[in-house]
């Protein structure tokens, strides 16, 4: 074999080896301006866009010891491959060929799983990792935060801004209640004094 041909196609071993992913689209059609777009929003996910032969890539699969997806490899093919999660690449390439009607995704690899087009554009209406985490996060605070509404609720029923100063007074009231003897008592001694 060709020696450049052997770096080009362990340079492609190397990046399929370090992503958790491939993704191939056909690019057909693409202008240069529009494939720059693409592989700029692609980058900003995490992931990256590479143009090879398809011989190439099939040598650097094979050598992998991933699946043969040989047969999808038609047209003019890019490689999408990247560390980050799958769904925001997928996500990058099905806005972006809802925005220009291309690239198409043909197949992908997920682990060694083969993946067609319908699954990888199900795989893009995932939310993230940040996005379910968020979710999650919500869902464990609804509690703690309806219950901050009542206490809020039972100390201020009126609405009024003045919610910090009831907390703070009722404390004090439950605290040192004043004795009822002593309060007339009091009272009945101040206007004998005059």
């Amino acid at each position: 074999m060709n020696p450049d041909k052997k770096i080009i196609i362990n340079g492609l071993l190397d990046r399929v080896n370090a992503s958790p992913y491939l993704i191939v689209i056909d690019y057909t059609g693409l202008t240069v301006q529009q494939f720059t777009e693409l592989r700029n929003r692609l980058g900003a996910g995490g992931a990256n866009c590479t143009v090879a032969k398809k011989t190439y890539m099939r040598k650097a699969l094979a050598e992998a010891g991933m699946p043969d997806i040989g047969a999808d490899l038609t047209g003019q093919m890019a490689y999408v491959m990247g560390d980050a999660e799958v769904f925001s690449a997928a996500k990058v390439i099905k806005n972006f060929e809802k925005e220009f009607k291309k690239p198409e995704m043909k197949v992908g690899i997920l682990g060694n799983a083969i993946l067609d087009a319908e699954a990888l554009k199900s795989i893009a209406d995932i939310p993230s990792r940040e996005a379910v985490l968020s979710q999650l996060l919500a869902t464990i605070l609804e509690p703690a935060t309806r219950i901050a509404r009542v206490v809020k609720n039972k100390f201020n029923p009126d609405g009024d801004d003045s919610a910090d100063e009831a907390p703070a007074a009722a404390v004090a009231e439950v605290e040192a209640p004043a004795p009822a003897a002593e309060a007339p008592a009091a009272e009945a001694e101040a206007p004998a004094a005059e």
